[in-house]
């Protein structure tokens, strides 16, 4: 994988366990040769054609570890293949269209002793790995964000209406210049975090904001966009519909953008206000 040459998925999502990963109920049960998983994932990118999914299932037959707690939680490799794993391609996207996502079965799945990801420990391992996503988020968000922004911005100086440029209307004005200090603004965000990332001082409710923050306004961005060009902003050969779109999924996976607002609450208040 880290050579190019195979493809992997990350399967922490379930379908009744998304923004709550902690209680997920895919199970690895210990047999004297490895683990028999049993479970179900969902909303997982490249699952139908990767080699090896990295899922993450509760652990259960070890002493000493509650095997319904979130510190049961490890991560195996399964690779394509494996007797009783199946993936489903998840039709009817309106959003991110291009991406392959899938649904994932693990029946019965035996996985050899060194399936297991030896230094992975509780919920904590993939939320690792996902404020690694999140940060490269912050900054995708915003290239969706300028494209946008560039698109109008070219479309408002060439389109005439009532016998001048759109650019010339204050309205328009007005929208190219919020849009383009709300992109701004997010740049700095993303670069200060990237700063605290390089300085080994940056925290995951950092990482909450910035990716709450940046997708936000990348969306209001698009949507800005598709209003200057008016309806030739629906149509395909445009981007800044296709990136509202996508953006709409992006609002919501790698944690919602509800749940990055009461991670950075209780960051503040030193209280916690998810549901128990």
């Amino acid at each position: 994988m880290a050579q190019g040459k195979q493809l992997g998925c990350f399967a922490l999502t379930e379908p009744e366990f998304g923004s709550n990963p902690g209680g997920l109920r895919c199970r690895a049960e210990k047999t004297p040769d490895g683990y028999r998983l049993r479970g179900a994932k969902k909303w997982i990118g490249n699952g139908t054609i990767a080699d090896v999914a990295i899922v993450w299932a509760k652990v259960a037959g070890e002493p000493g570890i509650d095997s319904e707690s979130a510190d049961a939680i490890r991560g195996f490799l399964v690779e394509k293949g494996t007797p009783g794993f199946g993936a489903t391609l998840m039709e009817g996207k309106l959003s991110l269209r291009a991406a392959l996502t899938a649904s994932l079965d693990f029946n019965d799945c035996l996985l050899p002793a060194n399936a297991l990801l030896p230094q992975s420990a509780g919920l904590k391992s993939p939320l690792l790995c996902l404020n690694h996503a999140r940060y490269g988020i912050a900054w995708g968000a915003l290239g969706a964000a300028m494209a946008c922004y560039d698109e109008a911005r070219q479309y408002a100086m060439r389109r005439v209406q009532f016998g001048r440029a759109l650019a010339g209307f204050q309205l328009v004005q007005a929208k190219l210049a919020r849009m383009l200090t709300e992109i701004t603004k997010a740049q700095l965000l993303a670069f200060r975090l990237g700063q605290l990332r390089d300085a080994g001082t940056a925290r995951h409710y950092h990482i909450s904001m910035a990716k709450m923050n940046n997708v936000e306004i990348a969306l209001d961005v698009a949507r800005t966009a598709r209003d200057i060009l008016g309806g030739v902003g629906i149509l395909d050969e445009r981007q800044c519909f296709r990136h509202m779109c996508n953006l709409e999924s992006v609002k919501t996976y790698e944690g919602t953008h509800d749940v990055h607002l009461l991670v950075l609450g209780e960051q503040i208040t030193g209280m916690t206000a998810f549901a128990g």
